[in-house]
């Protein structure tokens, strides 16, 4: 019969090592490949998204390196603190890391605290550098997942939903009292049916990096991202959380931490993300007011040179119609000349005809007459 099985999806693992190979005597776990494979992940976007904001890739992978330190640091304190009843009679074994023992928002805190150090001896925007690390951690929490599922840990309550998940009870991480109430005998094998909580935050996380790659593109401020990672994964947590059987509980309570510590996370993310983006909206009108300030010089300037435009092109059209009235004036002026010259050259042409006659007449006059005496001699 299988380790793992998923009924209802028809998915059985018959045995799921969980050492993925062994260097020099020493077990290599599955979970360690795949959160560093998780890790690599989240470096290649965040350098992909720098890149593309104009930032220098390079700064990504010396923050990585301090981050990754610290921030294991930071979730080894936070999983001691709540779980130190594990730990009380021998507290050696807090720093043995390879027993397991971490947990996810200790490890938040430690990369936000290294940011802010690392930040300010580069002398660097934190927000704009956490704007463009929260992706690639989203994604590497939904790679990172996947190593819960190797260590059968991290599982949820009794569920009969269509992902419900079967651990052979001998290889499971742990059981509690409520499962094995509902546990399952096939084949000689017993069961606990659970929810399969990391598959749940895996596509969680999943979703929330394409959605912040998505607004990283248009985001209209630093801290943009970092507050809607803070909203949309501690919404996420708040209620994967609530499902789980293996949660840190605050001293002498049965209250989840990670609950508290998603709840709060969401509030502040949601008052941050108002209060800047009304930081940057006074921001902009402010701009705005500037820029209205000098815009009359240039306002009046653009209004002058309209003017004179049109002035000239008036006096343009007036110039035209000028010589148009002009030229239509010596069109009338020679018709009329023309009018006027033709009756004064009939006139001279008629005395030239009378003066004719009248020299004609005289002439006849001055010739000698002849008498009829002159005729018959």
């Amino acid at each position: 019969m299988p380790d793992i099985w998923f009924p209802y999806l028809g998915i059985a693992i018959e045995h799921l090592n969980k050492v993925a190979f062994t260097i020099f005597g020493i077990d290599i776990a599955w979970y360690g490949v795949i959160i560093a494979c998780g890790v690599v992940a989240g470096l290649l976007l965040g350098r992909i998204l720098a890149k593309k904001s104009g930032q220098d890739p390079d700064l990504y992978i010396d923050f990585l390196i301090y981050a990754l330190i610290f921030s294991l640091i930071g979730a080894r304190i936070y999983y001691v603190i709540f779980s130190w009843d594990q730990y009380a009679d021998n507290p050696l074994r807090v720093f043995d890391f390879r027993s397991g023992g971490l947990a996810i928002y200790g490890g938040v805190i430690g990369a936000i605290l290294t940011a802010f150090v690392f930040c300010k001896a580069k002398k660097y925007s934190m927000l704009q550098l956490l704007d463009t690390a929260m992706p690639g951690l989203a994604l590497g929490q939904a790679i990172g997942r996947w190593g819960n599922f190797f260590n059968q840990e991290c599982f949820g309550t009794y569920t009969d939903n269509i992902f419900a998940m079967r651990l052979n009870i001998e290889t499971a991480a742990y059981t509690t009292q409520e499962l094995l109430k509902e546990s399952i005998s096939k084949g000689g094998v017993r069961y606990i049916q659970v929810h399969p909580m990391f598959l749940y935050e895996s596509f969680w996380c999943l979703m929330l990096t394409i959605v912040l790659v998505l607004f990283f593109r248009k985001k209209k401020f630093h801290g943009q991202i970092l507050f809607t990672y803070m909203i949309g994964y501690g919404l996420g947590r708040a209620w994967i959380e609530t499902l789980r059987t293996d949660q840190l509980l605050f001293w002498n309570t049965n209250f989840p931490v990670s609950v508290l510590v998603s709840i709060l996370m969401v509030i502040v993310g949601i008052i941050l993300i108002i209060a800047f983006a009304r930081k940057d909206k006074i921001a902009k009108e402010r701009a705005a007011i500037t820029e209205n300030e000098y815009a009359p010089d240039i306002e009046s300037s653009a209004e002058t040179d309209a003017l004179d435009d049109l002035a000239q092109s008036l006096a343009e059209e007036s110039s035209e119609e000028e010589e148009e009235a002009e030229e239509s004036a010596d069109e009338e002026t020679d018709e009329e000349s023309a009018e006027e010259e033709s009756p004064a050259e009939e006139n001279d042409e008629e005395a030239e005809e009378e003066t004719e006659e009248v020299e004609e007449k005289e002439q006849e006059k001055k010739k000698p007459e002849i008498t009829d005496e002159d005729l018959w001699g």
